[in-house]
């Protein structure tokens, strides 16, 4: 039997049910992250869904419990580079691109990443 990456990514059969979204987590829908950002104060654009789907697919090549909180920082500030970095991430996401997209992404933010010094504003 041939083996979809969906089907390797979610072996249970859970998909989010978007193919715009391959890499979300099991049971995440748009919705889930339409309510999460509306209880954040969000307003989600089309740029909010592409910094979703960077993190969900950077979470998906990068599986494990020891993502680190640096790395995908660098990783979103060299992916977001030619629009501002980090600047423009702080200006979709004010509450922190990494804390706050993570929750909107349906994602367990790394640890560290609520340290009010790093990837987070309180």
């Amino acid at each position: 039997m041939t083996q979809s990456m969906n089907d390797i990514l979610h072996p249970r059969g859970d998909t989010a049910g978007s193919p715009d979204f391959p890499n979300a987590p099991a049971g995440w829908t748009r919705q889930n992250a339409e309510t999460a950002a509306s209880a954040e104060g969000l307003e989600l654009s089309a740029d909010h869904w592409y910094v979703v789907q960077s993190l969900q697919e950077y979470f998906a090549r990068h599986d494990g419990p020891g993502v680190n909180a640096r790395e995908l920082c660098d990783a979103l500030d060299e992916k977001f580079h030619s629009r501002g970095g980090l600047k423009f991430l702080y200006t979709l996401f004010p509450g922190g691109p990494i804390s706050q997209g993570c929750r909107v992404a349906g994602i367990e933010p790394p640890a560290g990443s609520r340290d009010c010094g790093f990837g987070s504003v309180q």
